[in-house]
């Protein structure tokens, strides 16, 4: 059974004039997705970490990770069969679909829990913080892969300014669990114009072969 809060905004899609009001210093902005093998809905071992740099502000609206309409967050994984059914979260994450992440052990979360309208209004010292806690959390919910959206936030995060997109070596993040593989994913917003969504797709079947996640694949 889902722990996460309703969408601030009862299930509507916001407007031009509800975003100002979730860029807030708020450090819970949105609630992770994360399955709970030891919970009664019998969810899957969390096996894929899928962790975003901050919400945007559609995304704390709403309180549904990835859900600015034309963020190819939820076409891409769907496309590499990590999804059961596309997802529309413009209006908050239906039940169905949090709890088919569940069941596919595929939890969501956050570098930073704050929102802003971009990653890069966030500071060197927030992702450099960020980039610690991580590997905190890492260590204690033992994901069997973590993918992290975002490259350049990566990079400062990590202090690894030559970091290349794909499969990292461990060893070059501090203290991160050597047994937990760790990638780097290119940020699926709209606004990047390297991605599509057949490369972020093709990209997700990658990483769910690592994490031993449930995918389809290519046509």
């Amino acid at each position: 059974m889902s722990t996460r809060r309703p969408s601030p905004l009862a299930g509507r899609k916001p407007t031009r004039n509800d975003l100002p009001a979730f860029a807030t210093p708020d450090p819970e902005a949105i609630d992770d997705v994360l399955p709970d093998p030891a919970g009664p809905g019998g969810d899957a071992p969390l096996g894929l970490l899928i962790v975003g740099i901050n919400p945007g502000l559609w995304t704390a609206a709403v309180n549904a990770p990835f859900a600015r309409p034309g963020n190819r967050f939820w076409p891409s994984l769907h496309r590499a069969g990590l999804t059961s059914r596309l997802v529309d979260a413009s209006r908050g994450l239906d039940a169905e679909d949090e709890q088919d992440l569940h069941e596919r052990g595929i939890g969501i979360t956050n570098m930073i829990g704050r929102a802003t309208v971009r990653a890069d209004e966030l500071s060197r010292e927030e992702l450099r913080q960020a980039g610690q806690d991580l590997v905190t959390r890492v260590a204690v919910l033992r994901p069997r892969t973590v993918a992290i959206a975002g490259i350049t936030a990566f990079r400062t995060a990590y202090a690894l300014p030559k970091a290349r997109l794909g499969l990292q070596d461990p060893a070059e993040v501090a203290a991160w669990p050597a047994e937990v593989p760790l990638w780097v994913v290119p940020q699926p917003s709209g606004l990047n114009a390297h991605a599509n969504i057949a490369s972020l797709a093709a990209t997700w079947r990658d990483v769910a072969r690592t994490a031993g996640v449930a995918y389809q694949e290519e046509d």
